[in-house]
């Protein structure tokens, strides 16, 4: 039979190469041709409708089930929200701009009680403004105990027998940042004791408001604490961020408290303060001895200079990813360990964090300038 015969029919791939091997055999045979009568006409006898019964099924795809399984599986614990959100509170550090001001903004839009802790008064008036009656401000410096204090003993007031549902410390700065020797001690102080020493004591002051409620905490770090790309006190403060989270998460596990880490890539927030990147770096560079500035040359602190500013040109401008992260952080009944927004945290600083030691520093001492009095 010609496999000219099966063109009016449909069939799987795998069936069409079987149909056309089968016709092939068929064609080459000395046989004559097998018809039917209708009337006066002679016309081919056709195979019934649909595939032969003799002929293999395709195997099923094991691969693609697992995909099904595991989205479905994703998409119950994005879906699977705490219950009466609108009676629970939310204390978030850092409201002034960046990821904490559009996250208040969001749990207020879900119907939370949020307090919101901001460094100036402009900012806690903007976002008052911004907002409704389901928000209220108070000034925090996470630097000064005194503040904190303050702070703990307003929410305790706010939450009463309740609790605090959830604690997200996400204050923090990024400058002074830069080549490790062109810094001091100062700076290094400057960094960590905003982005760790006073996520500790504003978390050490607010835990037992997180355990009455049975919780959470949500601490912002960094893929800068898995990998350290930089030098100063940022990756250092990321770093021990990882730690402090790592730890108290084992010890509250029998109180019922869940804490999260959000380990965003390269964002543009105002983390990085108001002034041009390579100013600031021509400030540092201005303050070394001349001994230092000769070590590396001028050279290494031109192209050192463009790199950094480039990469904070390329960061990603469009915070929601991180900012729904830290949402589904807190308003999630199965919240994630580590969230990592960003295709940068995944598919760049992730990797390199895992690769061993001497391959990752070959990798990341390429972006590095070669110094004047190198080896």
């Amino acid at each position: 039979m010609h496999p000219s015969t099966y063109k009016n029919y449909r069939v799987a791939p795998s069936e069409a190469v079987c149909v056309a091997r089968r016709g092939r055999e068929e064609s080459s045979a000395p046989q004559a041709p097998q018809t039917a009568s209708s009337g006066s006409e002679e016309q081919p006898l056709l195979p019934p409708p649909g595939p032969d019964p003799s002929w293999p099924s395709p195997p099923p795809c094991p691969m693609a089930a697992l995909t099904d399984l595991s989205f479905m599986y994703r998409w119950f614990k994005n879906c699977n929200l705490v219950r009466n959100l609108s009676d629970k509170y939310v204390f978030i550090t850092g409201c002034d701009s960046g990821f904490g001001n559009q996250l208040a903004k969001q749990l207020v839009d879900r119907g939370m009680r949020v307090l919101a802790a901001c460094l100036t008064e402009e900012g806690a008036q903007k976002l008052r403004q911004d907002t409704s009656y389901r928000l209220q401000t108070i000034l925090l410096d996470v630097t000064k105990s005194e503040s904190v204090q303050e702070a703990a003993q307003w929410v305790r007031d706010q939450v009463g027998e309740q609790g605090l549902w959830a604690l997200v410390n996400n204050a923090g700065v990024g400058l002074p940042s830069g080549p490790n020797e062109w810094l001091t001690k100062k700076d290094f102080v400057k960094v960590i004791n905003v982005n760790l020493v006073g996520l500790i004591d504003v978390t050490l002051h607010m835990l037992p408001m997180v355990k009455k409620a049975r919780g959470r905490v949500v601490n912002m770090s960094s893929s800068g604490g898995r990998i350290a790309v930089i030098g100063g006190g940022y990756c250092v403060s990321k770093f021990g961020v990882e730690a402090f989270s790592d730890s108290i998460r084992r010890e509250l596990y029998y109180f019922g408290v869940k804490v999260s880490i959000i380990e965003p890539g390269n964002y543009r927030t105002s983390i990085l303060g108001q002034q041009n990147m390579k100013l600031h770096l021509q400030k540092l560079w201005d303050r070394l001895p001349q001994e230092t500035r000769d070590s590396y040359g001028e050279e290494y602190f031109q192209i050192y200079s463009d790199n950094l500013s480039n990469m904070m040109m390329l960061a990603e401008p469009r915070i929601r990813d991180v900012v729904n992260s830290m949402e589904h952080a807190v308003v999630s009944r199965s919240p994630r360990i580590r969230y990592n927004p960003g295709l940068d945290a995944k598919l760049l600083y992730l990797p390199l964090a895992k690769l061993p030691t001497p391959v990752t520093d070959f990798i990341l001492s390429r972006y590095l300038p070669r110094p004047a009095d190198s080896v």
